[in-house]
């Protein structure tokens, strides 16, 4: 029902945003055909004639556009009156700046990095080949993405650049007149696994790769529908909670609207908090926390840290752990994210992820031993 929907609200308001362009012809989206866009809620792809009409939904104001992009052939000659309205990205790409390193990690498996010249953050980055290009210098550490080096970026002469919106930002600061395309990668904001996931296919033709992107997504729908099909007949249910308060402050808990929170269900679990439908975090004090989740069968805990925590690392930290009976019980899963490449893979492969839970609370139907898991690993 959401998707039908956004399916009605995005052709009515396309229809006024294409009408109303200024000084240009009207672009009726009978012109195009409408991608099949399953579970992504803020993002419609129109494939026109000679030209790609990706729609951005604003995931703080659904009512409103948060950007429109005209994607052209890069070698072609336009007459910019004849688009429709939006901000033009020649394609594919050639010399893309990347702020972030899940979009680093997609790009390296769409075998299109030599489409990038520049990333931020570059400490966060694990992917082997975009690494190489750093040490060799083909691609250049802009420094930290919330203040990049904007003299070297100027130099890199990049034709797009790839970043992550937030809510009331106030724009890009200097990044905003450089007159370069800013692509904002907003699929973070999906409350569905399967919905971020499926922005590949915007990314696919960006870097000209639309075939492979839409062939990935397919094979990464039908891996995650595969698993969660799997658990449906399991009677038993164990109970699920996650994480670790935040130094002396409080213990932020995943929404029962979020991916993750969503995630632990379709695995075939009950989320202690799935009754708080927010699609975010949500902050508790230790004491709700224990209350709510002192007898859960599962605790899944992620961090970074140089050294995997232990039980007894735990309880050295912070003695109140151990009265949680999956404490007790020795049924703790821990994400060391230090090396792990949980951030860079699972925006993209939520299927990897839901493959592991289904380990985790029904180790009877994987037949990969609990030891060998990608990203959570048994407390030892």
């Amino acid at each position: 029902m959401r998707n039908l929907i956004f399916h009605v609200w995005a052709i009515c308001t396309l229809s006024f945003f294409f009408s109303s362009c200024g000084g240009g012809r009207q672009v009726s989206l009978c012109e195009g055909d409408t991608l099949d866009i399953r579970y992504a809620s803020h993002l419609q792809i129109v494939e026109g004639d000679g030209y790609t009409v990706v729609n951005l939904r604003n995931p703080w104001d659904t009512l409103r556009i948060l950007h429109t992009y005209v994607l052209v052939p890069r070698d072609g000659v336009y007459d910019t009156d004849s688009l429709p309205k939006g901000t033009v990205v020649r394609v594919p790409l050639q010399r893309s700046v990347i702020y972030t390193a899940v979009h680093c990690g997609l790009v390296e498996e769409l075998g299109t990095v030599d489409a990038v010249v520049g990333v931020c953050d570059a400490q966060y980055i694990h992917q082997p080949v975009v690494n190489r290009r750093l040490a060799n210098g083909s691609i250049v550490d802009l420094g930290n993405g919330m203040n990049p080096d904007v003299e070297r970026m100027i130099d890199l002469r990049p034709d797009a650049l790839l970043l992550s919106p937030f809510e009331n930002s106030g724009g890009y600061g200097r990044v905003d007149r450089l007159g370069v395309p800013i692509i904002e990668c907003a699929d973070y904001m999906e409350t569905s696994a399967l919905g971020r996931a499926e922005w590949v296919r915007f990314y696919g033709r960006l870097y000209g790769c639309s075939d492979k992107a839409d062939s990935l997504f397919a094979s990464v729908e039908a891996g995650y529908n595969a698993w969660k099909q799997k658990v449906q007949t399991c009677e038993e249910r164990p109970t699920v909670f996650a994480d670790l308060p935040v130094g002396n402050s409080a213990w932020y808990v995943s929404g029962g609207g979020s991916s993750i929170g969503r995630m632990y269900s379709d695995a075939g679990a009950h989320y202690l908090f799935s009754d708080n439908e927010s699609s975010g975090s949500v902050p508790y004090s230790f004491e709700t926390i224990y209350e709510k989740a002192r007898e859960a069968d599962i605790w899944l805990i992620r961090y970074n840290a140089p050294q995997d925590y232990t039980y007894r690392s735990l309880a050295a930290e912070y003695e109140p752990y151990t009265h949680f009976e999956a404490f007790r019980n020795k049924t703790m899963y821990g994400c060391n994210t230090a090396y792990s490449r949980f951030y860079d893979e699972v925006p993209f492969h939520p299927e990897r992820l839901l493959a592991e839970f289904v380990c985790i609370f029904h180790p009877e139907l994987c037949t990969e031993s609990i030891d060998t898991l990608r990203y959570y690993a048994p407390l030892k």
